[in-house]
């Protein structure tokens, strides 16, 4: 009975098939069948009180409108920036802690990059405001410094928002660098040095090349979080950010009007979807080539 095959593959079948069944549930539970739902709602155009119509006069609405488009133009372009800088930011940390860093120091590092990320997302937010604030630590620096002559309003402006963006991303820009970063050889740094080349040619020719599977897995990442966040631009942007996804929300919750709000979502989706198709593009990535290494 041992002999049977059927028998021999029945247990690694099953094994596999109880591992697989709380991902797949999860994938339709929580992606595919709200994001179905979000399609087809957003497909209704309001005709009356309990009435309505399959149409696509939310998109038209949304579409048609310069002031949306220029918010969603806008909060493209300012994640984008966003993920730029937090790359800038990261990579030398990741490269420390992946090539330089050795034993206890590499551990204290990586912990030090986690640390924040033990309390939420709302507390470091209310922590920048406290820093940036008119009366914070930093405004009263800048004065004992003889650097302003009056404390000033750090808060409520796009270079704050980018700064708190960067804070909250970082780590999933660290993540991928540092597992990319781990495979790359000590030996063909050192020959890149041996054969004449500058800190700025081995980095180009030989460091960012192996890297670009973690690099696009970070941006990707960090573009996406930043594309979506909320608590970041209202609490530190105030009224002067212009997010869409706070245009998302006063469709949802201010105006009550949930098939606006849902083509709203979708066109965020799909917004996002698409740079990152075209990023995977212009870079020569594959998503699995990057998924598989970052």
């Amino acid at each position: 009975m041992n002999g049977d095959p059927d028998v021999r593959h029945a247990g690694p079948r099953l094994a596999f098939f109880v591992v697989l069944t709380p991902f797949l549930l999860w994938v339709l539970l929580l992606v595919l069948i709200p994001h179905v739902n979000l399609l087809v709602l957003s497909l209704h155009e309001t005709t009356g009180p309990r009435s309505f119509r399959i149409g696509l006069g939310n998109y038209r609405d949304l579409l048609g409108d310069p002031v949306y488009l220029g918010v969603l133009a806008r909060t493209v372009a300012f994640s984008l920036l966003a993920t730029a800088l937090t790359l800038l930011v990261a990579f030398p940390v990741a490269y420390y802690i992946a090539k330089v860093a050795r034993g206890r120091t590499r551990a204290v590092l990586a912990l030090a990059c986690l640390l924040p990320f033990w309390v939420s997302e709302l507390v470091r937010v209310f922590g920048w405001m406290m820093l940036l604030r008119e009366s914070g630590l930093i405004a009263r620096a800048l004065v004992r410094a003889g650097l302003i002559a009056h404390p000033v309003e750090l808060l409520y402006n796009d270079a704050a928002v980018m700064v708190a963006l960067v804070y909250a991303s970082v780590l999933f820009m660290i993540v991928p660098l540092i597992s990319t970063l781990d495979t790359l050889d000590d030996a063909l740094v050192e020959a890149g040095y041996d054969l004449g080349g500058s800190g700025v040619a081995v980095l180009r020719t030989v460091i960012v090349p192996h890297a670009m599977p973690g690099i696009v897995a970070g941006c990707i990442i960090v573009f996406m979080l930043n594309l979506g966040a909320y608590i970041t631009p209202t609490l530190i942007g105030g009224k002067n950010s212009q997010w869409f996804t706070a245009e998302i929300y006063a469709q949802f919750i201010t105006r009550f009007n949930w098939e606006a709000g849902s083509a709203f979502g979708f066109v965020l989706l799909v917004t996002s979807s698409l740079v990152v198709w075209l990023a995977l593009t212009f870079s020569g990535q594959s998503l699995s080539r990057t998924l598989g290494r970052g």
